[in-house]
């Protein structure tokens, strides 16, 4: 819901320091929960067949699909009919498939290291000071967002459960308080572009020496607003708990509707530039998301977000006896 947020909020940061403060402060936590999630639930992968073939068609497949899919769109939406469409240069919202799909590749490599997120952490440092590692599979954002990944393999249930701890629960409060007020009154007004992590220190006009820092400074602050975030996760279950599960129908399906917005010139009303405005943007986009979760949604676009896609791989047994 919060990536969905932030989309239909970028058209209102001009103009408006109260919604980009609300960015800035939703960016420097969302996509960090997500991949840290992302991580966690990576544990299992081991390289065997069987998670390999789950890797292939759970991300690899709706990678292809969605990619293809939003350039055809966006040809049409933002009036360049010669788009070419690339694999290689994810479009959008797909660079996270990209990222996954080789950040999950190399699980078994962080668990084997002894010092994974340190390691982790200077892989990301370095990727800062090159503006040549080029936008190819999403590679610089995969560099800079791997800490994340490994933490999230490092992390057990009973980590997660020491940050839903009512002390900690209560003192989220005032530190996400305190990060809205500086990103308000104290953060320049493009800080928020260093939390995308998609670009080299250079190509946000600092010296290369910031990016290493500012590696540091984003993933501590970030780690911060993180468990914060997670503290505030109910235990118990609830209305919305099942829609836990279709997160990536809601992720892939949402670009479609903030992409049509631009042809419908929904953003050209002057009063969505207002702050009664940004709040109709915050809720219909809230809606629309949660509504692309429910089981109707998931169950129109099974086929293509988790497909099975059988018929592409062999039987248990058949490799065998092909060698014999």
């Amino acid at each position: 819901m919060l990536v969905a947020v932030g989309h239909a909020w970028e058209p209102l940061r001009d103009g408006s320091r109260t919604v980009t403060a609300f960015y800035t402060l939703v960016y420097a936590f969302h996509m960090p929960a997500f991949i840290v999630i992302s991580g966690h639930f990576s544990r299992g992968f081991d390289g065997s067949p069987q998670r390999v073939k789950r890797l292939i068609t759970g991300v690899a497949v709706p990678y292809v699909v969605f990619e293809v899919a939003y350039t055809l769109l966006t040809r049409w939406t933002d009036d360049a009919p010669d788009r070419d469409i690339s694999l290689l240069d994810p479009l959008y919202l797909t660079w996270f498939l990209a990222a996954l799909f080789i950040w999950r590749l190399t699980a078994p490599v962080w668990r084997l290291v002894r010092w994974p997120l340190p390691l982790a952490l200077v892989v990301a440092m370095l990727a800062t000071l090159s503006s040549a590692i080029g936008k190819d599979l999403a590679l610089q954002r995969v560099l800079q967002f791997l800490p994340y990944f490994v933490l999230g393999l490092l992390l057990k249930p009973e980590h997660f459960r020491l940050v839903r701890r009512r002390a900690v629960r209560v003192a989220a409060v005032p530190v996400f308080a305190g990060a809205l007020a500086v990103a308000h009154q104290v953060a320049p007004p493009n800080v928020y572009r260093w939390f995308f992590h998609d670009d080299s220190a250079v190509q946000l006009g600092a010296p290369a020496w910031y990016g290493p820092l500012m590696t540091l400074a984003t993933f501590g602050c970030s780690l911060v607003l993180v468990a914060c975030f997670l503290a505030w996760v109910p235990g118990r279950h609830t209305w919305f708990t099942v829609l836990g599960a279709a997160t990536l129908y809601g992720y892939l399906l949402h670009g479609f509707v903030k992409q049509l917005a631009g042809p419908a010139h929904f953003y050209d009303q002057p009063w969505i530039h207002r702050p009664l405005g940004a709040l109709v943007v915050t809720l219909v986009a809230a809606l629309t998301v949660t509504l692309l979760c429910t089981s109707p949604v998931r169950r129109i676009f099974r086929w293509v977000v988790e497909p099975r896609a059988e018929w592409a791989f062999r039987r248990n047994g058949e490799g065998g006896r092909a060698a014999v």
